[in-house]
């Protein structure tokens, strides 16, 4: 697996033209508390983070990303999640090719939920869940 400053980074195919590579962390490397410092930045869409997110994470949609950049803060460490990986690897290329720290969390919030992590949310008195 790829990890920040660790034993190699991942790299992304976006069509063929070019790789680009993107720190990340496995979901084991997550503090489970997030010290001073550190920010989970969700941008999975509303109607994701309203099923079920992590508590205390920040929610900004990767379709909202560069009008509501100011929201983001950029003297902390972020750990960025989408629900598999995919967008937020985008995403965490975009805010550091803008001169954020971010990491990439591999597998999103599907391997947040299959760790045993918490979950927060609910749509309509439903248990929290990850769709």
């Amino acid at each position: 697996m790829c990890h920040a400053g660790g034993s190699r980074p991942c790299n992304l195919r976006h069509g063929n033209i070019y790789d680009v590579t993107v720190p990340s962390v496995e979901i084991a490397d997550v503090p489970a508390q997030l010290p001073e410092g550190a920010v989970l930045l969700d941008v999975r869409e509303q109607d994701e983070w309203d099923a079920g997110h992590a508590p205390g994470a920040l929610h900004v949609p990767m379709s909202e990303i560069g009008a509501r950049l100011e929201e983001v803060p950029n003297d902390v460490q972020l750990y960025v999640v989408c629900r598999a990986g995919g967008r937020s690897a985008r995403v965490t290329q975009y805010l550091n090719d803008n001169g954020w720290e971010a990491v990439n969390v591999e597998g999103g919030m599907q391997h947040w939920e299959a760790a045993g992590r918490p979950l927060e949310g609910g749509a309509d008195g439903m248990a929290p869940e990850v769709i």
